[in-house]
């Protein structure tokens, strides 16, 4: 910006060594959906319904992992935008209106790990109203909402957390803000971040009304190839007895993909969908009785997103064939007598709309 910020860039600290994203094998159907949330985080966040132990968080920490740094205002406990006011704390966009100088620091996408337990304070965070009436001062401690701004914020089991605590979370992540409010003192901080809930359908499912809220809904099962397991296996072995040596064999496709997401972020403004594509997409949800309007706008999201991702800067029916079972299948009405999977009732209908150029 233009009033001489400084720049100071923070130093990489030591991590603990994470599985790399591009080596893992399988599950493609989540690592789309988690890909094309961080390129449009409006999408609305993943649902991701499987199996235990299908590496789901491995998945996930490993996106976070692979992401590029941010720029981020130093010492600002929201992660800070130092230039979008969107996503800027109150206290940050006052001091850049009255010309004050903001130093910058480059920080690491943050991951963060939702546990089961936690309270609204934990995840909202708590005003100290004592200090606010004797000192006269908002005192604000974060909470996790916080943390996760311009991050990850991954909830496993969120079938089984609080519907209360997930309806917070879910507002936050469509507003992009969270507001605390206590003893007639309200506090707002910016609060955009992509949302994966993970969970095990045995454990009893999500209420449809939160379920609808989630982008996207991926389903992922074990693997049953007896090839592909001794591949893991032997992949994750290999990880474990020599970390450094294993993220330095895959850096080169690391750093290819970061470089793609980066460029299909920058290129996500000029993608255009065909008026003709956008009213069949609507037709897909009108046959199969999707309730508002949310499936038809996540559906053109994630559309324009993998083309993004490819490079492209028009949708093509493809595009959306890949897309529109993960946008759609939570949405639809459950018959609890009836077997046959929501997955393939999107395809169905799919196929009868865009009949011609499926042919």
């Amino acid at each position: 910006m233009e009033n001489g910020q400084s720049v100071q860039v923070s130093a990489v600290s030591r991590r603990r060594p994470v599985f790399p994203f591009t080596a893992i094998v399988g599950q493609e159907e989540m690592k789309l959906a988690l890909l094309l949330n961080v390129i449009d985080p409006k999408i609305g966040g993943v649902m991701i319904m499987g199996d235990r132990g299908t590496g789901k968080s491995t998945t996930i920490r490993a996106l976070a992992d692979l992401l590029p740094e941010i720029e981020v205002v130093a010492d600002d406990p929201f992660n800070s935008h130092p230039s979008d006011p969107e996503m800027m704390g109150d206290e940050v966009r006052q001091r850049i209106d009255q010309g004050m100088e903001i130093a910058i620091a480059l920080k690491n996408v943050q991951m963060v790990d939702l546990p089961l337990g936690a309270t609204e304070d934990r995840v909202c965070g708590t005003i100290d109203i004592e200090k606010a009436l004797s000192e006269g001062v908002k005192a604000f401690e974060p909470g996790l909402l916080a943390k996760a701004n311009r991050g990850i914020l991954y909830v496993d089991e969120v079938n089984l957390l609080d519907d209360h605590l997930v309806d917070v979370l879910l507002d936050s992540a469509a507003s992009g803000w969270n507001t605390v409010e206590r003893e007639g003192i309200s506090i707002r901080h910016p609060a955009r971040f992509v949302l994966v809930g993970s969970g095990n359908p045995e454990e009893g499912e999500l209420r449809p009304q939160l379920l609808d809220r989630f982008g996207m809904h991926a389903e992922i099962r074990t693997v049953k190839e007896p090839a592909l397991r001794v591949q893991i296996v032997e992949q994750r072995t290999e990880f474990d007895q020599n970390p450094q040596e294993f993220l330095d064999q895959s850096q080169s496709e690391q750093n290819t993909l970061r470089q793609k997401l980066v460029d299909a972020q920058t290129r996500l403004r000029q993608i255009a969908i065909d008026h003709d594509l956008r009213v069949k997409i609507s037709q897909v949800c009108s046959d199969l009785d999707v309730d508002g309007l949310r499936g038809d706008i996540v559906t053109n999201r994630a559309a324009k997103a993998i083309a993004a991702l490819e490079g492209r800067t028009e949708v093509t029916v493809d595009d959306i064939r890949r897309v529109v079972t993960l946008c759609l299948r939570h949405r639809l009405r459950k018959d609890p007598l009836e077997s046959i999977d929501s997955g393939y009732k999107v395809e169905k209908a799919f196929n009868q709309v865009f009949g011609e150029e499926t042919a």
